[in-house]
């Protein structure tokens, strides 16, 4: 009884989500979706990125759809400048999808290296990516890990 309650309080929840979601850049978008990438295989990488193509063609165009992909411990590495996604990524910055970044990510790869890891001019900085992910859930967006 207890797991349909919750089941049907998250349905309710996802069902009302564009209602409360919103962003004034995105005025005509019918859904708010962040993307989480946690994970440094390519095949994933792409896999987001794909998922972010698709979506963006579901929808109808950019201006239907607000996309997020954050980006945290492993999978930091798609927003490194010599990612083999790179023309992907710009195109769908072209297309108004933001790729935000873990800032605690980047410490610790300099504690553990010596050097901080370089992004993507476009990278909006979040000092905790997971944290950002819960954020997002309760302004109302989608978080999906493709």
């Amino acid at each position: 009884m207890k797991q349909k309650v919750l089941l049907t309080l998250a349905a309710l929840l996802l069902a009302a989500a564009p209602l409360f979601a919103q962003n004034d850049d995105k005025p005509f978008a019918e859904a708010f979706i962040v993307l989480q990438l946690s994970d440094a295989d390519p095949e994933v990488q792409a896999r987001v990125i794909s998922v972010a193509n698709n979506l963006i063609k579901h929808y109808g165009g950019p201006d239907f759809v607000d996309i997020e992909i954050v980006a945290f411990g492993p999978g930091l590495s798609l927003l490194y400048p010599d990612n083999p996604q790179r023309e992907r990524i710009e195109s769908l910055v072209a297309a108004d999808v933001r790729f935000v970044g873990c800032m605690n990510t980047v410490a610790t790869i300099e504690r553990k290296t010596g050097q901080k890891p370089e992004l993507i001019p476009e990278t909006i900085p979040v000092q905790t990516g997971v944290a950002h992910l819960v954020e997002r859930a309760t302004q109302g967006y989608v978080v999906i890990r493709p």
